[in-house]
């Protein structure tokens, strides 16, 4: 079986949020315990980790606007890159340590991940996807200057905001597949993908931030795997969520679930996407897709823990 494990950017992160250096990799090392638990099994699996980068693209954003009277803030291309490098090394020494301990001479790689969008996406032209800080009008000028686009949100402050396309290609799906068949436990497409355009004058990147769920639904149809795990907070997703009714799904199929979310059961910045990227794993071929916590990996590979998709 092989299985692409998709871990939420709040996962690399200590429990109330911290995005320290060190935070960062006693979190990695708490997720790679029960990745290598999924590794050291009797009958031993395939994995590719995805992962999200959104605290620590927050982080560089700070940085951004901390400098933008000095250097040039650092494209979001450029963010992604960073942070897959950064987390790829954080995720692959935690692992390789811990299969050490076990006993296992299973090794990992990371590969630094560029996801094409469309360059006539409808979102490049009108970019609402908030993201980093609220910041003053005077903070946010000289950002502004170099090309940002920043939305007064009242009282609040200005909140930058950015194109978030749909997915269409990883480029880099050839390397991932060659390292998965050579035995390797490979980090790829992290934060969704580094999203790059193909024009007239090759591959250029964008302004814009590939949703992390949609980007791993199309890595795992790309290694051809045969299980989606998204690892989140919950254990489940939930109907009527924070109401009295609150229902958790179990086994669901995809037209179900479809149906759910039609009628509004889950937020477009958390659940929401999440679901979608499910579903469309399952409807793409694969076996199935669990929305679970991270430690009810072993549970959620066999279909017997969170919300499981299944097919029609």
């Amino acid at each position: 079986m092989r299985v692409l494990l998709a871990l939420g950017g709040n996962a690399m992160t200590s429990a109330d949020g911290r995005a320290r250096p060190e935070d960062q990799v006693a979190a990695a090392r708490e997720a790679m315990a029960s990745v290598a638990d999924l590794l050291t099994r009797p009958d031993p699996v395939d994995v590719v980790l995805t992962h999200g980068n959104g605290p620590q693209v927050g982080n560089l954003l700070v940085k951004n606007e901390l400098a933008a009277n000095v250097v040039p803030p650092v494209p979001l291309d450029w963010c992604g890159a960073q942070t897959q490098a950064t987390l790829g090394y954080v995720l692959m020494n935690a692992l390789d340590d811990e299969l050490a301990r076990r006993g296992s001479t299973r090794k990992s790689a990371t590969v630094v991940t560029r996801t094409r969008v469309a360059a006539d996406d409808p979102g490049l032209a009108t970019p609402s996807k908030p993201i980093g800080r609220f910041l003053s009008k005077d903070e946010a000028a000289p950002l502004i200057e170099h090309g940002e686009t920043w939305e007064d949100r009242g009282d609040k402050g200005w909140r930058r905001v950015v194109a978030s396309p749909k997915p269409l290609e990883i480029l880099d799906a050839e390397a991932v597949r060659a390292l998965v068949e050579a035995g390797f436990v490979v980090v790829a497409n992290g934060g969704g993908g580094i999203p790059v355009v193909r024009g007239e004058d090759g591959i250029a990147g964008v302004e814009a931030v590939i949703d992390k769920d949609l980007g791993a639904a199309l890595l795992a149809r790309t290694v051809e795997a045969e299980v989606l795990v998204i690892a989140t907070d919950v254990p489940h997703a939930v109907l009527r969520f924070g109401t009295p009714e609150a229902e958790e799904l179990g086994r669901v199929t995809v037209s179900e679930l479809r149906g759910f979310a039609t009628e509004g059961h889950f937020a477009s910045g958390s659940m929401g996407p999440k679901v979608e990227a499910a579903c469309s794993f399952v409807e793409g071929g694969g076996r199935y897709a669990v929305i679970t916590t991270l430690d009810n990996i072993l549970d959620a590979v066999a279909g017997n823990a969170g919300t499981v998709v299944v097919p029609d």
